[in-house]
């Protein structure tokens, strides 16, 4: 197998082996993947990734066949990855990038690089490790990195980004999905600490995890709260802190997913994320990230199985030919072939749009609502095109239409979304202005 690619900036190597190389990186020779991770046309050329992108696909990819493939499909039958993935990906740079290197991150907040992580998993139908790593890199990070204290950044980003701590977002309850002003999980103050007591289920890396981001009421109220109502705290596992059973999912089963049950769990002052009352607040305005990521998914997802779908047709035969060569085959992928490049271009228009620290909620719901949709849709159709082999789960095609059910659920539902769309419409109509 080919050695571990190399980033070099400026001299200073940035992914690569644990050996040291000096020098600058070599270019020549660099293996483009825009055209190789498909075999089928690509009538719109992406434009998005440059060549550090392309160098850190050779990481993402070595990564997929040397840490995950081997293990994947236990880990699948286990309903849980083993923890040296976590510290497989620490030690390639693949956990944290926009951590900056103070804190032992590769300073990179440019969302191609994870976008790029994405199309890997998805390319490698490893898509439980890459929702693993979302929950831990786009969903935590973010609020540790904008609202967190110094001191709290120095205890907790170096083990997140090394993978030597696994973390988890601890928010959904069972009366709280998508409406978290109805969380009832309370944090009381004792002394300099703080006592959380509460509930939360749906909670990715539950059982595997550390630690969890947890959102919880502060206000001593009960009932629905308001905007000043929560706190965020990050919550070490401990006395108190107890996962519970283990969820058994249609899809996505190498990822634990776990109730989480906290009884008076203590938890000191310098773990509050940010300041008290703000929790809410914090959470709306990191949206967008948690949004992006499962629309780049959803895009990688759609892409990856029209990819698998069109090697399938075009080397089954029925009555003689190939089942690409019927009519309707060619139809149903030329709809699918153009709703994945619009999807990938919309997608790829909202990561720059981040990068620019302009992708508003609204913008990030309607690209979370187009790609999750279609990537339910297109897979969907693509295990049709299967015939009885798409109802095989060795086949990844099954894999990817399980994986694309929850896509429109989690991280806020369609339902949700649109409602998020509507009332920036209504809020924008002329009669409002």
């Amino acid at each position: 197998m080919d050695a571990v690619p190399e980033i070099v900036r400026d001299g200073i190597r940035i992914y690569g082996p644990s050996t040291p190389v000096p020098g600058v990186a070599r270019r020549q020779g660099l293996r483009r993947h825009r055209s190789d991770s498909n075999e089928g046309p690509r009538t719109m050329e992406r434009t998005v990734f440059d060549e550090d992108h392309e160098l850190f696909r050779d990481v993402a990819r070595e990564f997929n066949d040397r840490a995950v493939a081997p293990h994947y499909a236990e880990w699948d039958r286990q309903h849980m990855m083993d923890r040296s993935v976590w510290t497989a990906a620490g030690e390639q740079g693949l956990l944290g990038l926009a951590v900056p290197e103070e804190f032992g991150g590769a300073g990179m907040p440019d969302y191609r690089f994870r976008s790029v992580l994405d199309e890997e998993f998805a390319r490698s139908n490893h898509l439980a490790v890459g929702l693993a790593f979302h929950l831990h890199d786009d969903l935590v990070l973010p609020h540790l990195l904008a609202y967190g204290s110094e001191d709290l950044k120095e205890r907790w980003l170096p083990g997140m980004v090394s993978g030597e701590i696994v973390t988890s977002c601890a928010w959904t309850e069972p009366g709280a999905g998508s409406d978290l002003r109805g969380i009832r999980t309370k944090a009381v103050r004792d002394g300099d600490d703080w006592l959380i007591s509460g509930q939360k289920v749906f909670i990715g890396n539950g059982i595997s995890g550390d630690a969890s981001l947890v959102l919880a009421r502060t206000d001593g109220s009960t009932g629905r709260g308001s905007s000043d109502s929560f706190s965020l705290f990050m919550v070490s596992r401990g006395e108190g802190y107890t996962p519970g059973r283990q969820l058994d999912k249609m899809g996505l089963r190498a990822s634990d997913t776990a109730e989480l049950f906290f009884d008076n769990v203590r938890v000191p002052g310098s773990d509050l994320v940010g300041e008290v009352g703000q929790g809410l607040r914090y959470s709306l305005e990191q949206i967008p990230q948690g949004r992006l990521g499962i629309a780049v998914a959803s895009a990688a997802l759609a892409r990856a199985t029209y990819e698998q779908t069109l090697r399938y047709v075009t080397e089954r035969s029925a009555f003689g030919e190939r089942v690409l060569d019927f009519q309707n085959t060619r139809h149903v992928l030329a709809d699918i072939l153009t709703e994945v490049e619009v999807t990938e271009t919309f997608v790829d228009q909202s990561v720059l749009a981040f990068n620019a620290g302009a992708l508003t909620p609204t913008a990030a719901a309607q690209a979370k609502l187009w790609a999750s949709e279609r990537a339910k849709s297109i897979t969907d159709r693509c295990l049709q095109l299967h015939g009885g082999y798409g109802y095989i789960l060795e086949y990844p095609v099954s894999q990817a239409f399980l994986a694309a059910r929850l896509l429109t659920i989690f991280g806020g539902t369609s339902e949700i979304m649109r409602e998020s769309i509507g009332r920036s419409i209504a809020g924008r109509s002329p009669q409002n202005r």
